[in-house]
């Protein structure tokens, strides 16, 4: 799609219901910024805060597929921009560059390095929601599109494989039950919510379908950075809270006109010592808060010992994927791989091991390109077969028990 700006964008469907939780990783080195758009937007979306891009960056790879990036000029964001758009793994995130005001010269910045769009940190023009349902809408059109690239492919599973699926994956849950059994009660003994958690991935033929995983964070967990955002930030009774004045920034002292000899001057402004201490204390309090709720006690023990996996089990019995194939793919990283040849990896099945995994062990490749993982895949998806399937799970299974993810 052509870039455009926000300011030139129209849309039909104008409407965004409050249950669009969007996942926004949001980069910003100002604390106070960051506050006043939980407290605008928090109700709309799902917000995780980075003062650092590498945090962020570790954050999309780990544990939050974000939906959209928001990152301000002053905090890094057009390196971040360029090292998303350049990452094999997230290169098609939705990326919003956030500027103190818009002018030709930063739009045109956001242009030539293939921004999404770029707003003003007030949101004054343009309607951030109404763009981030669009970024969905165009996701599922590529999609569509992508699907019917691939219609005349054979990317049926064969019968012998869906045999072998399940009945060893069958067998697998019922020796496996009692952990189901006891995991699921400790989720719902632990944190209210449901048990699993599902997130939206590509498979076979281009096919959308839910990943499951047992939930490991609060469902609760945005509504309480919320308020105590508020109780930490805005509701303190100090001048300081109730307006924007410009001498906020200064102790008691400083501003009934005698000197405390503790001003400091950052980022040309001038502030007392005094002051800052006291802001980054609470800053650094609200952020201990911020990490706290997000994984649950019992969370940790699964992440940590992969039992949160488990219900991929449930996916391979449903045939949303099989146990070898290409890697299901978020909906951003699938995106980029619509290319007639790059397609041609969805035409076979998908898997929770496969051919490039247990290569990359068996190289002793710490790292692979985008372009040598997905040659791998359409090798895998136009030579499958029995032979190929068993080799490779048997090359996975020395590969569980080395530290390097595979």
């Amino acid at each position: 799609m052509e870039w455009t700006s926000q300011s030139e964008v129209t849309f039909v469907d104008t409407k965004v219901p409050p249950s669009a939780q969007y996942r926004i990783a949001y980069l910003t080195k100002d604390f106070d910024q960051y506050l006043w758009f939980v407290a605008n937007y928090g109700a709309f979306l799902r917000i995780e805060y980075f003062e650092e891009k590498e945090e962020l960056l570790r954050a999309l790879q780990d544990y939050f597929p974000a939906d959209a990036i928001l990152a301000h000029v002053k905090s890094g964001a057009w390196e971040l921009l360029d090292t998303v758009r350049n990452s094999p793994g997230f290169g098609n995130i939705p990326f919003i560059v956030l500027v103190e005001n818009l002018n030709p010269a930063v739009v045109k910045n956001a242009r030539v390095k293939k921004a999404d769009d770029i707003f003003a940190t007030n949101f004054s023009e343009g309607d951030l929601l109404n763009r981030l349902h669009y970024f969905t809408k165009r996701k599922w059109y590529v999609a569509s599109k992508a699907s019917k690239k691939i219609e005349s492919e054979k990317n049926q599973t064969p019968f012998w494989k869906r045999a072998i699926d399940i009945i060893s994956t069958g067998t697998a849950v019922i020796l496996l039950s009692p952990i189901f059994l006891l995991v699921a009660l400790l989720i719902r003994l632990d944190s209210k919510g449901p048990v699993f958690y599902k997130s939206k991935r590509v498979g076979s033929g281009y096919k959308i379908f839910d990943l499951y995983k047992f939930r490991t964070m609060r469902t609760d967990a945005d509504q309480m950075i919320r308020k105590m955002a508020a109780l930490n930030m805005y509701n303190v009774k100090t001048p300081s809270a109730e307006v924007k004045a410009e001498n906020s920034n200064l102790c008691e002292v400083c501003r009934g006109g005698g000197s405390c000899n503790r001003r400091l001057f950052l980022d040309g402004k001038e502030i007392c010592e005094k002051v800052y201490q006291t802001q980054k204390e609470q800053k650094a309090a609200f952020m201990k808060f911020q990490n706290d709720p997000r994984i649950t006690r019992i969370g940790n023990f699964l992440r940590n010992t992969s039992l949160d996996e488990l219900p991929q089990l449930i996916n391979i019995l449903k045939g949303d994927m099989s146990l070898v194939g290409n890697r299901p793919l978020p909906l951003y990283e699938a995106e980029k791989l619509t290319t007639d040849h790059a397609i041609l990896r969805f035409a076979g099945p998908a898997g929770l091991t496969g051919l490039w995994q247990v290569t990359k062990r068996g190289k002793g490749k710490s790292d692979m390109s985008e372009e040598e993982r997905t040659e791998l895949d359409i090798t895998y998806a136009r030579n499958f077969s029995f032979k190929m399937d068993m080799q490779i799970i048997l090359k996975t299974f020395p590969a569980l028990f080395q530290s390097e993810n595979v």
